[in-house]
């Protein structure tokens, strides 16, 4: 993945309309007129992935009052969702991309370094997008253990 292929400030977030954990269909463009934090992830259930998505559970509230939604995406099947949802107890919607094409076309998923090596998976990233659906926040190659930093910076809690 190159970076002329990963989505900058300014951008049109790339739509989609992809299945939640229990196999609704969930898209990007139902949050128009509203932020969102549209973030990536590896695999659920995982230590890394969960961090993360508990640190979008706990500043929830704190999101959803600023105005901010949440969506996580993987390439988990609805099946393994629904565990890692119930299991965290996280209300937030949790879609399924198998295929990884919205992976892809957010540039959430290429050639990355793993362990010292290159290999091909998911980038974990984050973007704020904005009302109008435009990206106004993107952040790739995403740390799960500064999830909530990261929170605080969209919150403007922190430089």
């Amino acid at each position: 993945m190159t970076d002329n292929q990963r989505l900058s400030p300014g951008d049109t977030a790339p739509d989609f309309t992809l299945p939640d954990a229990d196999g609704k269909d969930v898209a990007l463009s139902d949050y128009r007129g509203r932020k969102v934090i549209v973030y990536f992830y590896p695999a659920a259930s995982t230590p890394g992935c969960t961090k993360q998505a508990c640190d979008f559970r706990d500043n929830l509230a704190e999101l959803e009052g600023a105005g901010i939604e949440v969506i996580g995406i993987s390439p988990d099947k609805p099946a393994k969702l629904v565990k890692f949802r119930d299991a965290e107890k996280l209300t937030f919607p949790l879609l399924s991309d198998p295929d990884r094409t919205v992976l892809t076309a957010w540039g959430a998923f290429g050639e990355k370094m793993m362990y010292g090596k290159t290999v091909t998976g998911v980038i974990r990233s984050t973007f704020l997008v904005d009302e109008a659906g435009k990206i106004e926040v993107a952040q790739y190659n995403v740390k799960a253990a500064h999830t909530t930093t990261k929170i605080e910076r969209i919150l403007g809690k922190r430089k």
